[in-house]
């Protein structure tokens, strides 16, 4: 079972997010049949969403594993409580939903330590993969919205310290690690990266936690941000 919170200042979204989660039956389904959503908390701003996971602790019960979290709402705008929240609950995924014109708060999500992104018009199954791909720990990096995002929210590198230092830590790091971060900022999933390099998902999930302690980085999509701000 996937815990799910959602996170949305407008109550028809969240309803419209419960529907999209739910199978024919009402019952809520996963990709498989053995993997069922399960809608455990909302919140109408960020603010309210800290709470509620706050209470949840407090009462000792169970943390959502994902949740979907909006950019724009009053209070607490999404990517002040993305940042908190993956600050405090390292275990709890975030996955942020933008549109088109939204790709500047989409990045924001990403440096907040959010694990993905999901524009809103994704079909009921994108998100239903999405929100698996981001339990199992990958991140949901569509790579035309991950090259927009990037293009448009990271300054370009322009010789700082800061891009100097990590291009040297990425040079530290072997010729297919290195080739696994060109990957990974592109925006390919573990099992695409291991069908590219034409290795198991396996090596790939343990190669990525070996750069993630190599680079001090605590996610995935910690190390596209850091792979472009390199300048690579």
């Amino acid at each position: 079972m996937i815990r799910i919170m959602l996170v949305d200042d407008r109550q028809y979204a969240r309803l419209g997010y419960r529907l999209m989660l739910a199978g024919p039956d009402g019952k809520s389904t996963g990709l498989h049949e053995r993997e069922h959503f399960d809608v455990v908390a909302e919140a109408g701003n960020g603010r309210e969403a800290i709470e509620t996971i706050e209470t949840l602790e407090s009462d000792q019960l169970p943390l959502p594993r994902v949740i979907l979290m909006d950019v724009r709402m009053p209070v607490m705008d999404g990517i002040t409580a993305t940042r908190e929240i993956t600050r405090r609950w390292p275990a709890v995924k975030v996955l942020i939903l933008t549109t088109y014109d939204e790709d500047d708060y989409a990045f924001g999500g990403l440096d907040a330590g959010a694990s993905g992104f999901l524009l809103k018009d994704a079909t009921a199954r994108a998100l239903r993969e999405a929100i698996h791909a981001v339990a199992g720990g990958d991140a949901v990096l569509t790579p035309r919205i991950t090259r927009e995002v990037l293009r448009r929210g990271v300054p370009h590198p322009a010789g700082d310290s800061r891009s100097h230092e990590l291009r040297a830590m990425f040079d530290a790091l072997t010729p297919r690690q290195r080739e696994i971060c060109s990957l990974v900022a592109e925006g390919l999933s573990n099992h695409e990266i291991a069908t590219r390099l034409v290795v198991e998902t396996a090596s790939i999930r343990r190669a990525i936690s070996r750069i993630l302690a190599a680079l001090d980085l605590h996610d995935r999509t910690q190390i596209a941000v850091a792979w472009y701000r390199a300048g690579k």
